[in-house]
């Protein structure tokens, strides 16, 4: 699995682990509400700023964007 599809699952899965939409986790972490979307359909690469804030928003260490299922 490509490194973006890995992102893009543990993304999902973090936030719906968190009960929160992809508008709210965009609005949290300063994002354009589709971006996160996507983000989760592969369509975008985040950079590490982005992926830094994203992870505080799921209140997870970055690292575990970059988990393999």
């Amino acid at each position: 699995m490509k490194l973006r599809g890995i992102v893009a699952g543990n993304l999902r899965r973090l936030r719906m682990a968190k009960g929160l939409s992809q508008e709210e986790v965009a609005h949290l972490a300063g994002l354009d509400r589709n971006y996160v979307g996507n983000l989760e359909r592969e369509q975008n690469s985040p950079t590490v700023d982005t992926l830094e804030r994203i992870a505080a928003v799921l209140e997870a260490p970055a690292v575990e964007l970059f988990r393999e299922p």
